[in-house]
């Protein structure tokens, strides 16, 4: 059977520690995906004198040679390799920052169980920043923890074991939601009990495939679940 068509609903009453992704988790991946795949290759364009596809054939190889390590989510690395002020850029697009259905509704409840709740995300702190402003959605959390600051992305197998000395957790007791099934699946590795995939990270296209991770299509069934 394939499980991520179980019930989405975790046992609440077994769960100590939420941890949440933040971009196609909590907020709408389209924002990040039209900036990489098109908005940062028409500034390059403009830049260098190229056509936009001139620039996405520069750039594509690059970005995919980083994928993986921590310089991919970091901007002032970006800045320094492209020529161009991202953070600068991203703030060009603010107006796309979405958060996904039912999200704050499913976070206000959490908050009302006062079960430990962190935000775990590869973004860069200046996009975090600029993310929570934007949002408002930090006054729900207890920490912002930035993987930037453990120097290795939540896909390498370091992550966990660096983030249990700064911010211990007992495995057994934590529930985990994240759209990148790399990253998922290091936790799984890790020992994570509780995991859950998102389905629907980009509004604006199709369902992705979640393996064997049970998954989610919209906050509301984990919010239904804890009502």
């Amino acid at each position: 059977m394939n499980s991520n068509f179980d019930s989405a609903a975790p046992p609440w009453d077994e769960i100590d520690t939420v941890f949440l992704d933040m971009d196609g988790t909590l907020l709408d991946l389209h924002f990040d995906n039209h900036f990489w795949l098109e908005h940062v290759p028409l500034r390059y364009a403009e830049k260098h004198k190229l056509s936009v596809d001139e620039a996405k054939q520069q750039l594509f190889p690059r970005f995919r040679a980083m994928e993986g390590t921590i310089d991919w989510y970091c901007i002032d690395y970006w800045s320094r390799e492209l020529g161009l002020d991202i953070n600068a850029l991203k703030r060009e697009l603010e107006h796309l920052i979405q958060v996904h259905p039912h999200v704050a509704e499913f976070l206000q409840a959490l908050r009302a169980t006062g079960k430990r709740m962190a935000l775990l995300t590869n973004a860069h702190h200046k996009v975090i920043e600029l993310k929570m402003a934007s949002t408002g959605l930090a006054e729900h959390f207890d920490h912002l923890i930035c993987a930037h600051s453990l120097r290795v992305p939540k896909e390498n197998p370091e992550f966990w074991p660096k983030l249990a000395k700064q911010e211990p957790f007992e495995r057994a007791t934590t529930l985990f939601v994240d759209d990148s099934l790399p990253v998922l699946r290091t936790a799984q590795d890790y020992g994570i009990r509780f995991l859950r995939a998102v389905r629907l990270p980009d509004s604006k296209a199709p369902p992705k495939q979640t393996d064997d991770f049970i998954a989610i299509e919209d906050f509301n069934e984990l919010l239904d679940s804890l009502a």
